[in-house]
């Protein structure tokens, strides 16, 4: 079978990504199948996850699959000394597509060179994060019912959020203006700018961050400050608190805007917000289960014909 691994959302074109978001509306109509009985799919977490992991986990077994894996990497044989490529291998024996999550940048790249069966790239460090950008496609086409011309302000880490990055390179399909809102610590990197330049994707970069700032904005995606980025917990320190999402900020808010985030929250929005019908980050994760049905299946060799026709649909 031809290796169709997921390692960035950048490999897709406009007509994929399209494609993907109706497999994923299908799958929201009809989440439970046995579409993928008889299949194998190993979720291998080397950094730790909630969403991610069980959002896959759960979308494979509403699918009919089986699934094995670990989601501490201290259970296994790399503590002995075990290299990736080994452990790749071996699990490939088992498992009919691997989803990996690793802290190494380029992780899922070489997985996805050496592995026999499909790689879904769950996140490699801070580079991407093709999945989280599949759902948050299909939030925005949800909300907004297009992905052309739309004003997106990315807030808060931009320097080593892999969310922000892997969105950049699926929007360039779709005229976008990106507003970049961030400390300078955590400032978008030089050469995510330069993307943006040769692929005539146009950006404003702010450095304020108040209810003007956003007033024009169809989507407001937060972010977490990670703090297991940061080599230097004084430079954590300071810039955690600099962009706060308070309620009193969406005064002037356009009425189709709606707040984004992947997920998890630390105080960078406040829980007032949670209720108010701009907030969007809840709903989106629960998209995610039905993107992730759509990559699964899409990698595996699965149609959208086949999906739209699928014969073992559970009520």
């Amino acid at each position: 079978m031809e290796n169709k691994s997921l390692v960035t959302i950048a490999e897709h074109s406009r007509e994929k990504l399209e494609y993907l978001i109706k497999m994923a509306a299908e799958f929201e109509k009809h989440p439970n199948s046995r579409l993928l009985e008889g299949r194998v799919v190993a979720t291998l977490f080397f950094e730790p996850s909630t969403r991610t992991r069980l959002s896959f986990e759960t979308a494979a077994n509403r699918l009919g699959a089986r699934v094995i894996g670990f989601a501490d990497p201290k259970v296994t044989s790399g503590t002995k000394g075990e290299t990736l490529k080994d452990t790749i291998i071996m699990v490939s024996n088992y498992a009919d597509v691997i989803i990996m999550r690793h802290y190494l940048e380029g992780a899922a790249r070489y997985a996805a060179e050496i592995s026999p069966v499909p790689i879904i790239n769950a996140g490699d460090g801070a580079n991407q994060h093709p999945s989280q950008t599949m759902l948050d496609l299909y939030a925005i086409y949800k909300t907004q019912g297009t992905l052309d011309n739309l004003q997106v302000y990315l807030v808060g880490d931009l320097k080593y959020g892999r969310t922000v990055h892997s969105l950049l390179t699926a929007m360039r399909h779709f005229s976008p203006t990106f507003h970049f809102i961030a400390p300078e610590e955590l400032a978008m990197p030089g050469h995510w700018k330069q993307y943006c330049r040769d692929h005539n994707i146009k950006y404003v970069e702010h450095s304020d961050f108040n209810e003007d700032t956003i007033k024009d904005a169809d989507i407001l995606y937060m972010t977490r400050v990670q703090k297991e980025r940061f080599t230097d917990l004084m430079e954590y320190e300071r810039v955690k608190d600099r962009y706060l999402l308070k309620r009193n900020m969406l005064g002037k808010a356009k009425e189709n805007m709606k707040i984004l985030h992947p997920l998890p929250r630390v105080n960078e929005i406040e829980y007032s917000i949670d209720d108010d019908p701009h907030a969007y980050y809840f709903e989106q994760a629960r998209g995610g289960l039905y993107a992730r049905q759509a990559i699964i299946c899409d990698v595996l060799g699965i149609s959208l014909d086949e999906v739209i026709n699928n014969k073992t649909i559970i009520q």
